[in-house]
């Protein structure tokens, strides 16, 4: 019976043996040995990995590499225009040069450079030699250029160099006044600032950015600038901060419009908004023509991408990442509808958190060695061990979870209050904002153009006034519309406002004037034609106020060239003359062009 069933035995482990190498399995060596085999096995189990390039879920080392560099690349347009146009707006002859708004904090706050005037005004500006300011300017753009180009093109950055990108930036947005729109009052002789937190500024892409970039600080490791830093792992709670960010943007747009013109309410506000927006592009001049359905359709659209869908990002990763799509998506139509700065490719990057490393690998390429490659091999070797470092990273990410509920608290009563304020900030370092955008709509474009004259009476009815022309705002009714986004040129957006109030409330324009009398090169460089080069300078100059319409494709002014119609109004500031603006200048302390 025994001596049976050791047959049997026998039988049974002969089957096994013919069947695993039946299943392919190497015939092993006389002496046993299955080390050939176990190579084989992990060689073509490799070879199938880098085939296939399986990302997991869940994690966000690409997602953390896609922020980065388009936070960078919003960083480097807007470090570029401050390059190219702080020192005429808020230079030593800028049209508000900021050495004076300086010296109007520095007496209010006692006379001393100090924590209060820092809470005031936050910037580096402070420390630096004011002798030239227009060099210290320079100095901050230029610098912040190089960071965010080295972060753009590597896609490695650290905390040190992120936190440099928001204190530049800080530094100028600070002292940008209504260049950087800013949360303060002043008085018209700067010898009192009034700063208060809660006031509505003009728009809020300098506030976005800089919680962008605040946010941006903490994605990232303190030293090291490896792509992948195996040891830093992309904080979720940064993350889920950015989801913030765009859940708030969004619903805070959407909220604005129900709250405010009733045009967004009755579907119509989409009639106007092309032609009447800050300053529109070509796509803008047939998109006003569509069908009132469809600019129904448009405004009822708006309506569910702002307050409908935000909430995707609470259920679940894929409806997250539904949100993400739809929320890019929509900015992709206002990029290619309007001039809106770099407003709206600011406003994707904060939708990108909604995707994980599987949503993402799709735009990194496959190979040995790649962001890809390394990101696979970080998941298949699971959580590192825990070291000091890492514990002390985690008590910083939860440090700034905390704080940003702290700061989000007066954020959500203003969203969920009757009397909501848009693009505001409650605390001097921008970290925690309120947003909104378009909570009214002008149903008519108004214009002013500025002429100058060398007539030596500006009464005369036979003065010949000829007009200068701005970079990109409506001037001459035979020029296209420009496309310049994500590119800004903030003289052309504040002349939009300034359209609408009076020069009272703009002094600034009449400075502009005194400068074109003078036929200041400097200023002459924000516009685009100048009637007087080459010439001696005007002796007059004045602003006119036109209402400017878009002409009607196929239309008989469409046919002679003319993308716009326009019809005046009257006059915007009279008649003004260098001598005549000479106590005009100092009573602001503004350098009069006569005296340079």
């Amino acid at each position: 019976m025994a001596a049976a069933m050791q047959d049997m035995q026998s039988n049974t482990n002969e089957t096994s043996t013919l069947r695993k190498r039946r299943a392919g399995s190497p015939i092993p060596k006389q002496d046993g040995s299955l080390k050939e085999t176990d190579n084989d096995e992990k060689k073509v189990r490799l070879k199938c990995e880098e085939k296939f390039h399986v990302i997991q879920t869940g994690t966000f080392w690409l997602t953390r590499v896609v922020l980065l560099r388009c936070t960078a690349f919003i960083y480097f347009v807007a470090f570029l225009v401050a390059y190219d146009q702080n020192k005429q707006l808020i230079g030593e002859k800028g049209l508000l040069p900021c050495k004076q708004y300086l010296k109007s904090v520095k007496r209010y706050v006692g006379g001393k450079i100090d924590m209060k005037a820092l809470s005031y005004t936050p910037t580096v500006l402070w420390f630096l030699d004011w002798s030239d300011m227009d060099a210290n300017l320079d100095c901050i753009a230029l610098l912040g250029l190089g960071l965010s180009a080295f972060v753009l093109l590597t896609g490695c950055a650290n905390m040190i160099i992120m936190s440099l990108l928001w204190i530049l930036y800080h530094s100028l947005v600070s002292v940008g006044q209504i260049w950087c729109p800013k949360i303060l009052f002043q008085t018209p002789t700067w010898d009192l600032v009034i700063y208060h937190f809660h006031v509505l500024c003009f728009s809020g892409w300098e506030s976005q950015l800089l919680e962008t970039g605040f946010l941006g600080i903490f994605l990232c490791p303190l030293w090291s600038l490896r792509t992948v830093p195996r040891n830093t792992p992309p904080s979720r709670i940064v993350i889920w901060a950015f989801r913030w960010l765009i859940f708030r943007i969004m619903l805070g747009a959407g909220l604005i419009k129900l709250r405010g013109d009733r045009c967004w309410r009755d579907l119509t506000c989409m009639d106007y908004h092309y032609e009447t927006q800050p300053v529109p592009n070509p796509m803008a001049y047939y998109m006003h023509r569509s069908p009132w359905w469809f600019h129904s359709f448009e405004t009822l659209f708006n309506h569910v991408i702002e307050l409908i869908v935000p909430f995707f990002i609470f259920m679940g990763r894929r409806m997250c990442a539904v949100n993400g799509l739809l929320q890019i998506l929509f900015q992709v139509v206002l990029i290619v509808s309007g001039n809106l700065s770099f407003l709206n490719w600011l406003t994707i990057v904060p939708s990108i958190a909604c995707f994980d490393d599987a949503s993402l690998g799709f735009l990194f390429r496959s190979g040995q060695g790649g962001v890809k490659h390394q990101v696979e091999k970080v998941q298949s070797e699971g959580k590192p061990a825990t070291t000091w470092g890492m514990q002390i990273r985690r008590v910083a990410d939860i440090s700034v979870g905390l704080l940003i509920v702290c700061l989000s608290m007066p954020v959500v009563l203003n969203l969920v209050s009757s009397q909501q304020i848009m693009n505001t900030s409650f605390n001097p370092l921008r970290i925690v904002n309120t947003y909104g955008a378009f909570g009214s709509i002008t149903k008519e474009r108004t214009e002013v153009v500025i002429q100058g004259t060398l007539s030596a009476d500006p009464s005369d009815p036979g003065a010949l006034w000829e007009e200068y022309e701005f970079k990109c705002k409506p001037g001459d009714l035979r020029r296209r519309p420009c496309l310049i986004s994500p590119y800004h040129y903030r003289l052309d957006w504040l002349m939009w406002f300034a359209a609408f109030q009076t020069y009272e409330q703009n002094e600034w324009v009449i400075h502009l004037a005194g400068r074109l009398l003078a036929n200041d090169t400097l200023t002459l460089s924000l516009m685009a034609h100048n009637p007087f080069e080459g010439r001696e300078p005007p002796r007059w100059v004045r602003g006119e106020h036109f209402r400017y319409k878009f002409s009607a494709p196929g239309g008989n002014h469409a046919a002679e060239g003319k993308w716009w119609i326009r019809r005046r109004i009257g006059p915007y500031f009279p008649p003004v003359n260098s001598s005549g603006l000479r106590k005009y200048f100092e009573a602001r302390d503004w350098p009069h062009p006569d005296s340079e």
